[in-house]
Formats: structure tokens, C-alpha cells, sequence
């Protein structure tokens, strides 16, 4: 069963409603690599045939989980195959063509495949950008309310500032989809403004305003840049994208140059990490030991199968446990706790240290989850190599470090007087770190100042924006 989002109206009798009148429906938005996926209406259901939506159907009972229901009934996925982001507050609408009231509660879930068998209900489906959902994009009709669901939904800002379950680089892309559905919303804007009125054959009267616009992603950008300020790549990955969009030949960019700009900027950051796993499945042999959660350091575990994975837990939040269950089907794996990991490199004499990188400074040095630098140091003295498996973008262009602190009651919650220090980050000498594996091969920690100084020259757009902000002439 679909909502308007999509609802076979015939169906409403078995719908849940309330004291409005309103048919309460679920529709999930399943995400995979930036991507959503939208399904087309078939011709089984009743209402908003051929138009296209997300998961969805009547909320009887408890929305959190017919959500679930609907997700493995028109899918085929179960519950194990997608995990829950975020749900949203309920869009309520009336649809006057059919006198009918919605309240649709949305969904979204990150999905780890994109291979979905679909129900009678749907006849078509596509992995695409949620911008696609609007109206500039091309000639597909979406049912009603679909992108004021999905933006209930979408990453921001402040969910970014607030993630402390996922990596540097997934956040990244995080990063980047708040701003490519910005400028995605932004473009569909000026095409409305720029579009005739019925019988008119001209513009409208308000155009489109490239000026405005850059400017309002720019700042959009720069609190991006704010929200997680200690992660190297989230700053590259935005500096490029803005960067990349100024560049453009329209003078202002404005929004189209930045939607292009942040879609290749997704794609691109997605194949490097890809690539950089590679680079490292490649070199992994024997048994090697690692700790935290790496989603690089992962992919490169699993496609190497190495014949045995040490995996320290990662205290306080257990990274490491999620990662030996995560591997537990693809190899043997041996979790312990932090504070044996000389112990185990001592005893049990793995081939190599595997970990991932939150930042590399220019000096070579790696900012990653407390214990890496325990690990490295005892790997150094007990002769094992040391791999860091990470993106160039994760090079970071300043030399300073802000490392976070986690919550004080994870290591103590008692009454004494007892201060409590809980990093969540430490820094690992480059002299205790054999080779960087990247999406450009294997790199000697020395060389890390070059890719520096490359980024840095992303930045500059910022500066030309604050030059362009003190001398509005220049416009």
C-alpha cells in the first residue's frame, strides 16, 4: 500500500486517521552511496498511477514499524539490510483532486545495496538525487509533497554537528548533500521565476539572481566548514566543490554551477575511498590488526579476507565490536580491549597494522580514535608496518590539531572529586607510520606537505568571497 507520497485511495478504510480526518501514511526514502531510491506507480493501485515516490503506505498501528513492513513488503528488503537515520515530523496536505486529507510521517534509512524486487505496486525504479525530485530536473512526476517529505528528513547542518556514530569521510558526503540539495531546491526556484505564466511568453517579471544565490551558498558553505571543524576532508571536500563551482564560466556562479559542482564533488569522493580500499586490499596478506571503524579500512578488510583480523573495542563507544561483528562472516576474528594491544602485537606477531585516519598534517603525523597512537608506537617497536588507509582529501592544511573530547561520565560517573580526561582523538608521529594508502597508491608519510599545499589552493574561494563581500563594486 502507497501514501501520496504513494496512497491507493481505495484502500483508505484500512488507513489509520485522526480527529482532522487525515489518513496517517509512512513513505521511507532509502539511501545508498548519496543516492535515494524513487519507485514509479503502477497500474495495480488506484490513485497516482505512473507518478513517482519513496517506500511507502498506511501507518496502521505503530508508524516506526509498519514503515519496516512496507520496506520489506515493496522492496524486498529486510530489516537487517537497512538501518534507520532519522524519521521527521508528519507532513500534513490536502489533496483537493481527491477531497482527501494525508499526514505523511517520513522515513530515512541507509540502505547497503541497491538490488530491490519490487511489488505489484511499482512497475520502475531509480537510484538518483534527491534533487531529481524537483521539478527542473526532467519530466518526472513526482506524487505530492515528496521533497517537503524528504527535506524533513535530509542531512543538515546541525545533524552533521551532532553525528558522533559515523567517520570523517562519511560525513563528508553529508556535507556535500546539504549543499547539492541547496542548490538543487535554489535551481528549481529560478526555473519558476524565470518561467512564463500560463499565455505569457516571456519571463516573469523576477528572474533569477546569481549574485544572491552564490551568496547564500557560500555562507551555507561556511557554516558547513564550522560544523565539524577538527575533519580535514569535510573542509577539502567542500573548498573543492565551492571552489570548482567558481570556476564556472557563468559570472556569478550561482546555484547551477554549485549543483554540478557537488554532484561530481559526491561521485568523486565516493570513488576515492573506493579506491583507496582497493589500493589496500591489494597489500593485505596473513593477519593484521586494526581498531575503531574505518568504513575504508573495512571495505579493504573484506575484499582482502586476510586469514585472521585482531580488532581492539575501541572504548567507550565500541567501534571496534561493531566492526569485528561487521567482519565476523568474512574472516576470523580476535576482538580484545584497547589496553592489551601490545600485548596481542607481542603474542600473537600480526602482519601489519590496518587503521583508518580522522586527519593527516602536513608533518605526515595521523589524528585518528585514541589508541592508534598506542598501537603504532607498539607496532614500531615490534617491527610490524604500520598502514594508514585514507583519501588524500583527508590531508589536512593546517598544522594545528582540535581534538574532541568525549562525555565525562563515559569514564567516570561517580561522586569524588576526580577530574576526568577523555579524548576521543590522539596523534600519531609520522615516524611511527610506514605508508599512506590512497586513491593515488602508496605514499610515504613525507608527502604529505605536497597534497597540502594543493588543498590549500581550494580555500582560496573564500577569500575571493570575503574580497567580493568589503568591495561590492567588483561585482
Amino acid at each position: 500500500m502507497t501514501d501520496p507520497a504513494g496512497t491507493d485511495a481505495g484502500d483508505g478504510a484500512n488507513g489509520s486517521g485522526d480527529g482532522n480526518g487525515a489518513s496517517h501514511v509512512v513513505t521511507a526514502f532509502l539511501r545508498h552511496r548519496g543516492m535515494v531510491l524513487l519507485l514509479r506507480r503502477s497500474d495495480a493501485v488506484g490513485t497516482y498511477r505512473g507518478q513517482w515516490g519513496g517506500v511507502s503506505g498506511f501507518a496502521e498501528g505503530d508508524p516506526d514499524e509498519q514503515v519496516r513492513v512496507e520496506i520489506r513488503e515493496e522492496v524486498g528488503l529486510d530489516r537487517e539490510a537497512v538501518s534507520l537515520v532519522r524519521s521527521g515530523r508528519p507532513v500534513r496536505f490536502e489533496d483537493p483532486d481527491l477531497g482527501r486529507g494525508w499526514a505523511v510521517h517520513p522515513y530515512l534509512f541507509d540502505c547497503g545495496t541497491r538490488d530491490v524486487d519490487l511489488s505489484e505496486e511499482h512497475d520502475a525504479f531509480e537510484w538518483v538525487s534527491p534533487t531529481a525530485m524537483l521539478d527542473f530536473d526532467d519530466d518526472r512526476e513526482t506524487v505530492p509533497e515528496l521533497w517537503t517529505a524528504y527535506e524533513r528528513v535530509a542531512p543538515t547542518v546541525r545533524s552533521i554537528a551532532a553525528d558522533d556514530e559515523h567517520g570523517a569521510a562519511t560525513l563528508s558526503i553529508r556535507a556535500l548533500e546539504v549543499l547539492r540539495d541547496r542548490a538543487g531546491l535554489v535551481v528549481q526556484e529560478r526555473s519558476e521565476a524565470t518561467s512564463p505564466r500560463n499565455g505569457e511568453r516571456g519571463p516573469r517579471e523576477f528572474g533569477a539572481d546569481p549574485e544572491g544565490e552564490w551568496d547564500e551558498l557560500a555562507e551555507l558553505a561556511r557554516r558547513l566548514l564550522e560544523a565539524r571543524p577538527s575533519m580535514a576532508v569535510l573542509r577539502n571536500r567542500v573548498n573543492r566543490a565551492m571552489a570548482e563551482a567558481g570556476e564556472s564560466e557563468a559570472e556569478p556562479p550561482g546555484a547551477p554551477a554549485v549543483l554540478d559542482a557537488t554532484l561530481a564533488g559526491i561521485d568523486r569522493a565516493l570513488a576515492a575511498d573506493d579506491d583507496a580500499a582497493a589500493t589496500a586490499a591489494d597489500r593485505i596478506q596473513g593477519s593484521v590488526a586494526t581498531l575503531s571503524r574505518s568504513g575504508t579500512v573495512l571495505d579493504a578488510l573484506r575484499e582482502a579476507a586476510p586469514s585472521r583480523v585482531f580488532v581492539a573495542e575501541s572504548r567507550p563507544a565500541g567501534e571496534g565490536v561493531d566492526l569485528a561483528e561487521t567482519l565476523a562472516d568474512d574472516c576470523t576474528v580476535t576482538l580484545h580491549t584497547d589496553a592489551a594491544v601490545a600485548h596481542v602485537l607481542a603474542r600473537e606477531d600480526p602482519d601489519r597494522i590496518v587503521v583508518g585516519a580522522d586527519a593527516i598534517l602536513p608533518d605526515g603525523s595521523v589524528v585518528n580514535k585514541t589508541g592508534t597512537r598506542t598501537l603504532a608506537i607498539a607496532a614500531d617497536r615490534a617491527g610490524i608496518p604500520v598502514s594508514v588507509v585514507a583519501a588524500t582529501d583527508k590531508v589536512s592544511t593546517r598544522d594545528e590539531v582540535n581534538l574532541e573530547s568525549g562525555d565525562r561520565q563515559a569514564v567516570y560517573d561517580g561522586d569524588a572529586s576526580i577530574d576526568v580526561l577523555n579524548p576521543t582523538f590522539d596523534v600519531t608521529p609520522a615516524d611511527c607510520v610506514t605508508e599512506f594508502v590512497t586513491e593515488r597508491g602508496v605514499l610515504d608519510p613525507g608527502e604529505s606537505g605536497a597534497i597540502a599545499e594543493e588543498l590549500r589552493d581550494l580555500e582560496t574561494w573564500q577569500s575571493n568571497v570575503e574580497a567580493t563581500d568589503a568591495n561590492p563594486s567588483t561585482r
